[in-house]
């Protein structure tokens, strides 16, 4: 697809954004959000019509075109870095990538399934290394950019309920801590995003939910935790609290807990 943007990057110096998984949730409502703040944004997802559909939105709410759809699945790992090269043909610059794409497959606590487990970690993990690794080599030429990572809070510890979930977040926050680490000595910054329970399709797979947020305001916690330049974010910030609690509960303790 040959994108035409309404005025030349030069003479139109607005900041460029890619947002992977933004047909819905947390993924759309950031897009929205970026779009509000300035942005001019390619969404990427699976599904063509919801990531249309939230393209018109933000378009309309905004008056002119700021959103533009790339109809993309991650796990088509060889078509990544054309696709990336495309965006950046399209958009002349990028200054921010946020990967959201992400899938809880429901798991029964006596189930072990493969199937389940390797598009969980294809989805949640592989994918966003091959995406954020094509914007870590960018970034790193430009000497600068901001990349974000939407994991979970189900990542900070491995509980009884979805382990091959818990493991594609925690594989994602230790490698976003690895890029923080390589990248910000050349002025890129990295933000890892814990969110807890989120209103968004995920959640249909979520056997205990509590204090439950709309994906709007996780993106206004987003956004506000790429200003500031935070390194890890939790949202809402209560679940820091609890996640250092949960994280130093004994294992002989915490492995009897039933979520």
């Amino acid at each position: 697809m040959s994108v035409s943007l309404p005025v030349d990057f030069p003479l139109d110096p607005k900041p460029r954004a890619i947002v992977l998984g933004a047909s819905s949730g947390i993924g759309a409502a950031t897009a929205m959000k970026l779009a509000k703040e300035g942005h001019v944004v390619a969404l990427l997802g699976r599904r063509k019509k919801e990531l249309n559909t939230v393209c018109e939105e933000i378009n309309q709410a905004i008056g002119e075109t700021r959103a533009i759809a790339y109809v993309h699945d991650v796990r088509k790992f060889d078509q990544i870095p054309k696709t990336f090269q495309k965006i950046l043909t399209d958009y002349k610059n990028l200054d921010l990538i946020v990967y959201v794409s992400g899938v809880m497959n429901p798991v029964a606590q006596n189930e072990y399934d493969f199937e389940k487990d390797r598009e969980m970690i294809e989805i949640n993990l592989l994918g966003a290394m091959a995406w954020l690794g094509q914007a870590a080599i960018f970034f790193e030429r430009m000497g600068a950019g901001k990349i974000v990572g939407i994991t979970s809070v189900a990542g900070d510890r491995g509980r009884v309920g979805n382990p091959g979930y818990n493991t594609s977040k925690a594989g994602l926050i230790t490698y976003l801590e690895a890029l923080r680490n390589r990248l910000t000595r050349h002025g890129v910054h990295v933000l890892t995003v814990k969110p807890g329970f989120v209103d968004t399709e995920v959640l249909k797979n979520s056997s205990t939910t509590f204090g439950v947020i709309s994906p709007e305001k996780a993106a206004d916690q987003i956004w506000k935790g790429i200003k500031k330049k935070k390194q890890t974010i939790y949202t809402p910030g209560w679940w820091r609290l609890l996640m250092l609690i949960i994280q130093h509960t004994p294992s002989f303790i915490f492995r009897r807990v039933s979520f």
